[in-house]
């Protein structure tokens, strides 16, 4: 037993933080679909690890389970689900009720697990009196792009917003049109959350009242920030979108926003104006970020990044009088470097014609979100995930933090018109 729980503990200890790190990496502006399909295999090898310890393996996890032991929930939960362990799934289950931070780890295995694992179990959450339960059944078949059916609809008429936070998300995953007078009803909620996912999932089924909601959350920092933006952008008339914008970099407490927002309309017109705010070192990496989103250039792969980094710190620092507590929100993003970017563009910006929004160097269109989801970064991905939305109105919601497995089977499906079957 003293090699079981030691075994068990470095592979619990290992796929617990790769889990956590693939957490960060769906969001990540320098993760691909090969890097999370190479991190999604470091994370199997160590869940096969935890396998191979059987029914004892389980046992030493549970015993380490601590108030917010993401990582080790994650590892026990899709053990005691991929055995079919009722005992272990039940010890789960009251362990949750009283250690709500470790409930990423569980959400995030029914993410990683495969849908036959999780099928005989999720009508039982559907219909659990627990809303922590409803949430994670209905966050479940949201993630795996699964209709619960009725289920939806009452939970859009629950009380609890947990419960009709997720239930508004997954309608949205699902594009389920039908609950949008069920969903109208809740777009004014009183709970931040609650109302973001109200208006997020109603917009993306092609209901303009919700555009101006997002613009709020938009122009908010914040967890929504980034989502409302890609949406409000994919739905939202070009010429609103070009106005709102030039209020955004007329505001320096903005300007961030609107450089993002150039990016996402994609006009090479604005690419000049772009290079000038690489000068500036608070906006210099997101507009370069914006300029690779619309040109297709990889500042690295292209040596067009500057040789020595500048000395800037927009992040948190060891000073607790300090006020600044955020992190650094492009902390992962390269510095470009103006002067071998302006050379670059004035050889190549011929090729893309201004007043046409582009991605990654093609004219946007269904057939160019479909490769930057293939090629393009993570941040990428997700900008083209809300894009394609448009163009598939009947289709699921394109899932970007799913498996790389998973993803590349509905991209092979979502490549193939003759094929009807979407994710």
């Amino acid at each position: 037993m003293p090699l079981i729980a030691s075994m068990v503990e470095q592979h619990a200890e290992e796929a617990g933080f790769l889990i956590l790190l693939h957490d960060h990496a769906v969001h990540g502006p320098h993760y691909d679909l090969d890097d999370l399909g190479r991190l999604d295999e470091r994370i199997d090898a160590h869940l096969d690890g935890l396998r191979i310890a059987g029914p004892a393996g389980l046992q030493v996890l549970l015993a380490q389970l601590g108030p917010d032991a993401i990582g080790e929930m994650f590892a026990s939960v899709v053990l005691a689900f991929q055995t079919q362990d009722r005992q272990g799934l039940s010890r789960l289950n009251e362990y949750l009720k009283g250690a709500a931070g470790t409930e990423r780890g569980y959400l995030m295995a029914l993410g990683w697990l495969d849908w036959e694992c999780l099928a005989p179990w999720i009508n039982a959450m559907l219909a659990s009196s627990t809303p922590l339960f409803q949430r994670l059944g209905l966050a479940a078949c949201g993630m795996h792009r699964r209709d619960p059916g009725a289920p939806l609809q009452l939970a859009l008429a629950q009380v609890d917003p947990g419960v009709l936070a997720r239930a508004a998300r997954t309608a949205g995953e699902l594009r389920r049109r039908d609950l949008l007078p069920a969903l109208h009803q809740h777009r004014q909620h009183g709970d931040v959350a609650t109302r973001f996912w109200i208006n997020w999932a109603t917009a993306q089924m092609g209901d303009e009242q919700a555009l101006e909601p997002l613009r709020e959350f938009a122009e908010r920092p914040g967890p929504f920030q980034f989502r409302a933006l890609c949406v409000l952008l994919a739905w939202q008339r070009r010429e609103l979108s070009i106005s709102w914008i030039c209020q955004l970099i007329e505001n320096p407490g903005q300007l961030r926003t609107g450089i993002q927002a150039i990016g996402l309309v994609g006009d090479p017109v604005s690419v000049p104006w772009l290079i000038q705010q690489m000068h500036e070192l608070p906006f210099a990496r997101v507009a370069g970020e914006a300029f690779s989103l619309i040109t297709g250039a990889d500042l690295a792969l292209l040596d067009l990044e500057l040789r020595v980094l500048p000395d800037f710190d927009a992040g948190p620092n060891d000073d607790p009088e300090d006020p600044n507590v955020l992190m650094d929100p492009d902390e992962d993003l390269p510095w470009p470097d103006p002067t071998a970017i302006a050379a670059w563009w004035h050889n190549h910006g011929a090729g893309l014609q201004s007043g046409i929004g582009h991605m990654l160097g093609h004219r946007q269109s269904e057939s160019s979100f479909l490769h930057a989801l293939a090629r393009g970064q993570q941040r990428q991905r997700i900008v083209a995930a809300c894009a394609i939305a448009r163009w598939r109105p009947d289709q699921p919601l394109f899932p970007t933090s799913a498996p790389a497995w998973r993803q590349r089977n509905w991209l092979r499906t979502a490549q193939d018109p003759d094929n009807e079957h979407r994710p």
